[in-house]
């Protein structure tokens, strides 16, 4: 199975011996960030730093003129990765035999959200959620669609992975998250995803919903689920919330709203790109499902996109309802390999094995650059047994 891991710009650049460290792990390809939302990143092998903080959601390469006279556009980097980090990265791993494709995170941006906050989802208790862009407002779907191109396709680069292609919740790693305290099982989640924008508010009406209406329902919903009650059971779950026919309205909104956005930022990436450009989507096959890997249908994501890339934390159960919907689809595996940070490297090939059993046509391993010695040890055995 091919396998790739997911690489920052700043593991390589400053560090000569990353390129050849991360291809003896036994991966033909890097999976390396060229927008990224902001974070703090250990790097545990580099000669100069190892920690570096990014600040706020950016681009890792200079913009082009494309956004010009545009409110909505990307924010250059700061001193984490100036200039061209990706383009500069990326050639030395290429240099080292690898194949490289870019990784670009859409609507998950803090800064945008802060600086522009009409731009956010708004759920139903009015609080907008400064990190999720509202997928449905045309500006944001206008600046996720030239994002999308401009930073898929960068030079060097032979195919693309769109994380948060769709739309985003309320769990999110926040800085000094505090907002685990009562359990909002999968039907919380849901409600407390539900976006109440003026776009999102228009389009329940042309659902036959009443937006005021549907927030109050949505707020009583809730209230016992603050006290206490579970709200877990899956989409049964929302039905028995909300009631059937309103929660479908929202969802015919919702999954409407995510399709039309993932084709036209596939279309978009295609148009830029050259033959033989894979582009690929982090995607759940729940569609009402949000986050970094969101909700798709997968025979209509895998009509779109050359394939999938899946969250398999929680085992490879994911992948089979892709794996199903298009045998030719590249359908990726997506392993955390850090210990620290809840991943198994130990056990990495027992679960390759077993997506592969699934469907699962390659590996994804997050994180390269995270990972201790002992963990990028464990997975070059890994990739030795599986093959």
């Amino acid at each position: 199975m091919k396998a790739s891991t997911f690489v920052y710009p700043w593991d390589v650049i400053g560090d000569p011996e990353a390129p050849a460290r991360i291809a003896a792990l036994g991966v033909a390809q890097v999976t390396l960030a060229a927008a990224y939302h902001s974070t703090r990143a250990l790097t545990p092998r580099h000669p100069r730093h190892r920690i570096v903080t990014a600040e706020h959601a950016a681009v890792l390469y200079p913009m082009d003129d494309r956004w010009a006279g545009r409110e909505l556009r990307p924010y250059p980097a700061g001193d984490w990765a100036p200039g061209d980090a990706f383009g500069e990265a990326a050639a030395a791993l290429a240099d080292a035999g690898l194949e490289v494709h870019t990784w670009v995170v859409l609507a998950h941006n803090s800064r945008l959200g802060g600086e522009h906050p009409d731009t956010s989802v708004v759920n139903a208790y009015g609080d907008r959620y400064p990190w999720a862009p509202c997928i449905a407002q045309p500006a944001t779907r206008a600046y996720l669609t030239g994002l999308a191109a401009e930073a898929a396709v960068r030079p060097g680069a032979r195919g693309t992975e769109l994380e948060s292609l769709g739309w985003y919740g309320l769990t999110h790693l926040h800085a000094h998250d505090k907002t685990g305290g009562v359990g909002l099982g999968d039907a919380g989640q849901y409600l407390m995803a539900l976006c109440f924008c003026p776009a999102c508010r228009e389009g329940y009406g042309a659902q036959g919903l009443d937006a005021d209406e549907l927030a109050a329902a949505v707020r009583a919903a809730l209230e016992p689920v603050w006290q206490g009650a579970p709200s877990d059971g899956g989409w049964a779950g929302v039905e028995k919330l909300l009631g059937e026919p309103t929660a479908a309205a929202t969802r015919a909104w919702r999954d409407e709203t995510a399709r039309t956005l993932q084709e036209a930022a596939v279309t978009a990436v295609r148009a830029a790109a050259p033959d033989g450009f894979q582009v690929l989507l982090h995607a759940d096959p729940v569609s009402y499902h949000v986050g970094a890997n969101p909700g798709v249908d997968p025979a209509h994501i895998l009509s779109v996109a050359d394939g999938v890339v899946v969250p398999c934390a929680g085992g490879p159960g994911l992948l089979k309802p892709f794996a199903q919907a298009r045998e030719d689809a590249v359908i990726a595996a997506n392993f955390p390999v850090v210990s620290g940070m809840g991943g198994s490297p130990g056990t990495l090939a027992a679960d390759a094995v077993r997506a592969r059993d699934l469907g699962a046509t390659q590996l994804r391993l997050y994180h390269a650059g995270l990972a201790s010695d002992g963990d990028l040890e464990a997975v070059t055995e890994a990739l030795r047994r599986v093959g």
